[in-house]
């Protein structure tokens, strides 16, 4: 394939292509070490043209492209297999900000923009990018896009979807889809933007986006907070809803088990409460509104005391802490973020990003906990997660001192156990990571034939030769 690799040297240029193993290393595998692909080259274009032109010297040669982004992300969406006959498309070089338009509230950018760059370039214009979630120092905007990101904020803002008004594709023939519309109402047709959103790089390749931006709020509050059960964690939320004005922006649910990770491994980590409590809740209200000092009328943060109080009455609140300031702000908020991290330091975990219901998560949370103690009576499990969306992380880590491969011998029996459930409650089985090549035949076996049927045919008509991202989603 030497004369494949001079062609894309001679689209991209020297700093536009990774060859040798130890360099490539990085782009061929996950964030979690589940999977070790193989590449003929990392290909990283500077321009949508480079890309399209990339393309399409894969469409003639028949090799398989693997689009990727900050290599965040936790089902090997990213990932090219072992067979040695595919290239990873990197588009991390592609990472200009076009345009802020700030009288009508949008940003254009390529899709190799670091999402946490997109929050501070809104903000430094007075605006908000709400999609928010751990991995955004690192990864792209492409990526949150291309998996229809969720993230802390869905429950007000949406989820990655509803963030977007265009977008440039390269499409598996090497055309350009120009869709850079930044207009709120388009009825011209089939809408080609969604068809991309959450394809995970199987239909084409997002190389520029327009988003939307929202007013930056003015006024913040955020708790921390002890509830006795999910059940009054939901109530709780719902109450909120009406008492902060419809102005709830965050609801996260964590157990101890979560919290006592982040405890032990994350330096400077530090218990908001003087007791251990077994669930807590994360709460935030923000405002375009600014705050009042001094004035009659109290701030978001007088109101939540007010709420809090009351739901404490009530008997939904064992205790909690408002951050009175916007670092302590940000220390109640990394201890929600770390989950992650301080769970890999711990070991070997299996992953569940599901979803329900917002009023049916306490039972399926009854339940499921109870299913992974009997599938693996000593495991631990670790829920947390966005429950104002119904969205959780319904993870299960290995018994302390376990390696991996003793661990994942009960993989498939804790997994099928929880999904199971999941789709008994009418649930997904993948809110907000995508389905990848770690879900793909979980996608298969709870899917209906229609659906996946359809998929397939989009998939085929999109992408005749198979070479975008092989492998992942669907299998044709």
């Amino acid at each position: 394939m030497s004369e494949f690799v001079d062609k894309l040297r001679a689209i991209v240029g020297d700093k536009g292509l990774i060859t040798d193993e130890q360099t490539k290393h990085p782009y061929v595998t996950d964030w979690r070490e589940n999977y070790l692909g193989t590449a003929l080259a990392v290909v990283r274009p500077a321009s949508t043209e480079e890309v399209a032109a990339v393309v399409k010297l894969c469409a003639a040669e028949k090799v398989a492209i693997v689009p990727q982004g900050g290599n965040t992300g936790l089902v090997g969406g990213g990932m090219p297999h072992e067979t040695g006959r595919e290239i990873v498309l990197s588009l991390t070089r592609m990472n200009r900000i076009v345009e802020v338009d700030t009288i009508g509230y949008s940003m254009t950018v390529e899709s190799g923009v670091v999402l946490k760059t997109i929050q501070e370039t809104a903000a430094a214009h007075d605006r908000l990018f709400p999609l928010s979630l751990a991995a955004e120092g690192s990864c792209t905007i492409g990526g949150n896009l291309s998996t229809n990101a969720g993230g802390v904020q869905v429950l007000h803002y949406g989820n990655a979807r509803h963030l977007v008004l265009g977008l440039e594709v390269v499409t598996p023939a090497g055309d350009i889809w120009n869709g850079l519309r930044a207009l709120k109402k388009d009825n011209t047709g089939y809408d080609l933007r969604d068809l991309y959103l959450g394809a995970e790089g199987t239909l084409g390749i997002i190389t520029k986006a327009v988003l939307k931006l929202w007013p930056k709020p003015k006024d913040i509050a955020t708790s921390w907070i002890a509830v006795p059960s999910p059940d009054a964690a939901v109530a709780l939320l719902s109450g909120a809803h009406a008492a902060s004005e419809d102005n709830v922006t965050s609801c996260e649910l964590m157990a101890r088990q979560g919290l006592d990770f982040v405890l032990k491994h994350i330096p400077g980590s530090v218990d908001p409460l003087t007791e251990i409590h077994d669930w807590y809740v994360l709460l935030e209200w923000s405002s375009t509104r600014a705050r009042r000092e001094g004035g009659n009328e109290g701030g978001l943060r007088e109101k939540m005391e007010a709420y809090l109080g009351e739901a404490m009455e009530k008997g939904l609140v064992l205790d909690a802490a408002i951050a009175q300031n916007e670092a302590q702000a940000r220390a109640l908020w990394a201890l929600r973020e770390n989950h992650a991290e301080a769970q890999k330091k711990e070991g070997p975990s299996i992953k569940h990003d599901i979803s329900v219901a917002v009023s049916k998560l306490p039972a399926f949370m009854k339940e499921g906990l109870a299913a992974m103690k009997k599938s693996l009576p000593d495991c631990r499990p670790v829920p947390f997660g966005h429950v104002g969306d119904g969205n959780l992380h319904f993870n299960c880590q290995s018994p302390p001192g376990w390696d991996k491969p003793s661990f994942m011998k009960y993989g498939e029996a804790i997994s099928g156990a929880v999904y199971d459930l999941v789709v008994g409650y009418g649930g997904s089985i993948s809110a907000e990571h995508g389905i990848g090549q770690l879900k793909l035949e979980d996608l298969a076996h709870y899917r209906s034939k229609v659906e996946l049927d359809v998929m397939r045919s989009v998939k085929r008509a999109l992408d005749p030769h198979n070479i975008m991202n092989p492998g992942k989603v669907i299998q044709v």
